[in-house]
């Protein structure tokens, strides 16, 4: 059944759109030939999203012809204002951007263990209001929030999780009562991550792969088919419970002492460095973990305890790779968190060597290219398409 008139002029509209963001301005015989419309539907296509604000004229062509150059159609940036945020245990980074992307802010704030839930939840408040502030946005139309622990799929909340402050969970909240207009959303940051990774970063070529967190905690990301999978419960990629050799005992529902985390966690790292003697001072807010391996990494072509740090290292994190590979068969591997990319490549091509010997199935285990601002960028990204999506739809043309 074809499609109605103003179907069809939708559908043109949207196309149109996501071809001005991805590419940037445009003449209208550039949307022709790119579109493979007609000149008047190009025409009323143009009239239509000038007139509802989505597009405007931004310069012209600059092309050697006969007569005026041809306008320029790009996207009005200034539509809509989105807010981004890293939260972690110990703080908040936030940026702030236009509709295309463009940061136009950024900012940080420590929040210590010993800080209460309401004070903390206004700290970070107040650093999303000074970030909009210093952008120039008179309000934020969409907030995206990266956090640790699991989101539950039915109310898209952060979960009740225990070793996480209780500030988090507050403040989606607060985030919605400070910004009523704003749609604010929550992910968890190893997602978020890999889809920085597969947009921007590492796993650019890939539309099947496997995030690997290791951090603080320790998690995995699972993208199959280009599409993040998280799981009935939200809790896909909680590889920190999947039991492993080499552990005093066995995972619970409540803790994952005994699981991988035990063995490839920050706090198993750094008493594996202490083991082989390797010490390090953290540069700035680097984690102790991130910063021996950083030094062993260094260090590791000229003296011996540090090649010996990374290969037992490696042996670890191959363990729990391994588990997820065979399972999966997702072909490719991507180290990320502060200890996979402090690590960087020789971490990443110590493990794809214990993976080669463990399994049939082969695995190309890359370093994250993103370094450490991978959570925001798939904030900032998640935010952008969700406005977009809601800016560009069948409603607004």
């Amino acid at each position: 059944m074809p499609a109605s008139p103003s179907t069809a002029r939708a559908i043109n509209d949207r196309f149109a759109l996501r071809l001005l963001q991805r590419e940037g301005p445009l003449t209208a015989g550039q949307l022709k030939q790119l579109t493979g419309l007609s000149r008047p539907t190009v025409a009323d296509l143009v009239e239509r999203l000038i007139a509802s604000g989505l597009i405007e004229v931004a310069g012209e062509s600059g092309e050697q012809r006969r007569g005026p150059n041809a306008k320029l159609y790009g996207i009005v940036a200034d539509r809509a204002y989105l807010a981004a945020l890293d939260v972690r245990t110990e703080g908040v980074a936030v940026l702030v951007s236009d509709l295309l992307g463009r940061v136009l802010a950024e900012a940080s704030v420590p929040i210590g263990d010993d800080t209460g839930t309401g004070p903390a939840v206004e700290q970070a408040v107040s650093l999303v209001e000074r970030a909009a502030k210093e952008a120039g946005a008179d309000r934020l139309h969409t907030v995206g929030i990266g956090a640790p622990g699991l989101i539950d799929p039915a109310s898209g909340e952060l979960r009740d999780s225990t070793g996480l402050p209780a500030w988090h969970r507050r403040l989606m909240a607060a985030l919605q009562e400070k910004f009523p207009e704003a749609r604010v959303g929550v992910e968890n940051e190893t997602n978020l991550a890999a889809l920085a990774e597969q947009r921007d970063g590492a796993a650019r070529d890939r539309e099947t792969f496997v995030l690997l967190w290791l951090g603080l905690g320790i998690g995995a990301a699972v993208v199959l088919d280009g599409t993040l999978r998280r799981g009935v419960s939200g809790g896909a990629g909680e590889i920190g419970f999947m039991p492993v050799p080499g552990t005093a005992g066995l995972p619970s529902a409540t803790d994952c002492d005994g699981g991988f985390h035990s063995v490839a966690g920050a706090a198993a790292v750094s008493a594996l460095a202490a083991e082989h003697g390797v010490t390090a001072v953290p540069e700035g807010p680097e984690p102790q973990a991130a910063a021996l391996v950083r030094e062993a990494v260094r260090r590791s072509a000229t003296t011996p305890e540090a090649a010996r740090f990374l290969d037992t290292l490696a042996d670890r994190v191959a363990l729990g790779a391994a588990a997820v590979v065979s399972v999966l068969d997702p072909g490719c591997v991507v180290l990320a968190g502060e200890v996979g990319r402090a690590g960087a490549g020789a971490l990443a091509a110590r493990v794809q060597h214990r993976l080669n010997r463990m399994s049939p199935l082969a695995t190309e285990v890359r370093a994250s290219t993103l370094g450490g601002g991978a959570v925001l960028r798939g904030a900032l990204l998640t935010a952008r398409d969700r406005a977009q999506d809601e800016l560009f739809s069948p409603s607004q043309g």
